[in-house]
C-alpha cells in the first residue's frame, strides 16, 4: 500500500531447506530509516531442540542478505521456547543485539519461535549495559532479560526495576521521562503477579509516576525465566532525545477503564511521534470493558472478538488501524483453544506477522491476550525523523 511518504509491505519467505517460514512486515519510506518486524516459525521434524534452534539461527543469518533487507541490522530478538531452563543455555550469545529468551511455548507444535526487529541507517552498539540504536539525535535503548533470583516476586521486581533505572541513569535517562514499553514475565502468574504489581507500584511512586502523571505501556504475563529461582523477568525499551508531547498515552474510555482502578499501573497504549512516522505500542489487551470487568467468561471466540475491538479502539485513538500493525503476539491460557484462535487470526489478519504462545494471562478468567506494534507514516515538522 502507498500512503503519503511511505510504503508498508507484508510478505512471507519460505526457507524450504531449513523448514523455516518468515512472516515479514516492512516499513520502507522513500528516505530515512527502514524498519522490519519478522516472525520466524520452524517446522517440527520430530528432532531435538538443538536441531530446531540451528535451523532458526540459519534463517536469521540469511535474512539480512535478502534484497528486501538491504542495509538491515538486528536490534532486538525475542525467543519463545518450550523449556527455558534446559534450552536457553544451549542458545548463542550475540553482541550488539538485545536478546530475550523466555518459556512461552509456541503453539504450532515447535520448540522455538522468534520475533525479530531490524532497522537500517542506525548505528547499533552495546554501551553501558544497553543495546543502543542511534540516529537523528535519538538513542533507542533496549534492555532485555533482567532478572534476580533471591526473594519473592515483590523483592525480585524491586531489584530488577532498580537495576534498570540505574542503567537508564548511565544514559542520561529516567523511567518517567524516557521509558516507552516494558514486558514483565512472571512465573506462576496466578500466585506471583500480585507481588510484582505491588512492587511496581511502590517503585513507580518513588520515580514520580502516579495516576495523576502517567504510567508505561506494558505486558504482564505468565512465563518461565531460564533461572528456576527467578520469578520475574523484565524487558524494556526507552528513547532519549524526545521533545515534550512527543510521547502520548492511549485510553479508549468507551471500551477500557484506567488500569489504576483495579490496582495495576500501566498505560493501555503509547503513541510516539517522529518527524516522518508514528509508532504505536499497544499493551497486553484482553476481553475487558470500561468498568474493568472480564467480558464473555469461558468463551474463547467472544473473548477474542472483544479483545480485537478493544485493540482497534486504541489504534483508532492513535489515528492508526490494523492496516498499520507490523507484529502481533498472542497469549493463550489453554492449549486446547489454539486451533480456534489460529484460524480466527489467519482469517482476519492473514498478512500480519503473528506468534501464538502458551502464556497464562494475569486474571484466570481471561483466556486470551494480545499485544502489537503499529507504524504509520506522518509529517511532523516539529520533530526529527526516526
Amino acid at each position: 500500500m502507498q500512503l503519503n511518504n511511505y510504503k508498508m509491505k507484508f510478505s512471507k519467505t519460505q526457507f524450504d531447506r531449513l523448514g523455516v517460514a518468515a512472516e515479514i512486515a516492512t516499513f520502507a519510506p522513500h528516505e530515512g530509516v527502514r524498519e522490519w518486524h519478522v516472525m520466524l516459525h520452524v517446522e517440527p521434524r520430530g528432532e531435538l531442540f538443538e536441531d530446531q534452534m540451528e535451523r532458526i539461527y540459519a534463517a536469521e543469518d540469511l535474512l539480512p542478505g535478502l534484497p528486501e533487507f538491504e542495509g538491515a541490522h538486528y536490534v532486538m530478538k525475542r525467543y519463545f521456547v518450550s523449556d527455558s531452563t534446559n534450552q536457553c543455555p544451549l542458545m548463542r550469545n550475540e553482541a550488539d543485539i538485545a536478546i530475550s529468551m523466555i518459556q512461552q511455548q509456541p503453539l504450532d507444535g515447535s520448540k522455538i519461535a522468534v520475533w525479530l526487529y531490524l532497522v537500517s541507517e542506525m548505528e547499533v552498539s552495546e554501551r553501558d549495559g544497553m543495546v543502543v540504536a542511534s540516529h537523528n539525535g535519538y538513542n533507542h535503548l533496549w534492555k532485555m532479560a533482567m532478572h534476580h533470583n533471591n526473594g519473592n516476586s515483590y523483592t525480585q521486581t524491586e531489584s530488577v526495576l532498580i537495576e534498570y533505572e540505574d542503567c537508564l541513569k548511565r544514559h542520561g535517562a529516567t523511567l518517567a521521562d524516557n521509558c516507552i514499553r516494558t514486558w514483565f514475565f512472571v512465573r506462576d502468574v496466578d500466585t506471583q503477579y500480585s507481588g510484582m504489581v505491588k512492587a511496581r507500584l511502590a517503585n513507580f511512586i518513588e520515580q514520580g509516576l502516579t495516576d495523576k502523571t502517567h504510567y508505561i505501556a506494558s505486558t504482564g504475563i505468565g512465563a518461565l525465566p531460564a533461572d528456576p529461582r527467578a520469578l520475574v523477568q523484565l524487558g524494556a525499551y526507552a528513547i532519549t532525545g524526545l521533545k515534550p508531547r512527543q510521547q502520548r498515552y492511549l485510553y479508549a474510555p468507551t471500551h477500557l477503564n484506567p488500569t489504576y482502578e483495579y490496582g495495576v499501573t500501566f498505560e493501555r497504549g503509547t503513541r510516539v511521534d517522529f518527524g516522518d512516522r508514528r509508532h504505536v505500542y499497544i499493551s497486553g489487551t484482553a476481553s475487558i470493558n470500561n468498568k474493568g470487568e472480564v467480558v464473555h467468561v469461558g468463551n474463547i471466540v467472544k473473548q477474542t472478538e472483544r479483545m480485537w475491538e478493544n485493540v482497534e479502539t486504541l489504534l483508532r485513538e492513535a489515528e492508526t488501524g490494523y492496516e498499520d500493525v507490523m507484529q502481533i503476539v498472542v497469549y493463550l491460557r489453554d492449549t486446547a483453544d489454539y486451533a480456534v484462535v489460529r484460524d480466527m487470526f489467519a482469517e482476519r489478519f492473514p498478512h500480519i506477522p503473528t506468534i501464538i504462545a502458551l502464556a497464562p494471562v494475569c486474571r484466570p478468567a481471561w483466556l486470551i491476550e494480545m499485544e502489537c506494534i503499529a507504524v504509520k507514516g506522518a509529517n511532523n515538522p516539529g520533530y526529527s525523523n526516526y
